[in-house]
């Protein structure tokens, strides 16, 4: 497909293209071997990815002595 450079250094992405990378609002941009590239970033509260694990952890049912016996266990593997 192809795209143009606007004057002011924007380029449009063509819809099939959108379409296809799903809901994504973020890139980011790089150029590699002679070709700039566009990889979907996700972007994330500071401390929203913690609220996770510990939401995970509380629905496994873990409690803080399982956290400490699973970290004595991989020191010592």
């Amino acid at each position: 497909m192809l795209a143009k450079k606007t004057f002011k250094n924007q380029i449009t992405i063509p819809k099939e293209i959108v379409h296809q990378a799903g809901d994504v609002e973020y890139y980011d941009v790089f150029y590699r071997d002679g070709e700039i590239v566009l990889k979907p970033v996700e972007l994330r509260l500071q401390g929203e990815h913690l609220e996770r694990i510990r939401s995970k952890i509380k629905s496994l049912g873990l409690k803080e002595d399982h956290v400490k016996d699973a970290v004595r266990w991989a020191r010592n593997a």
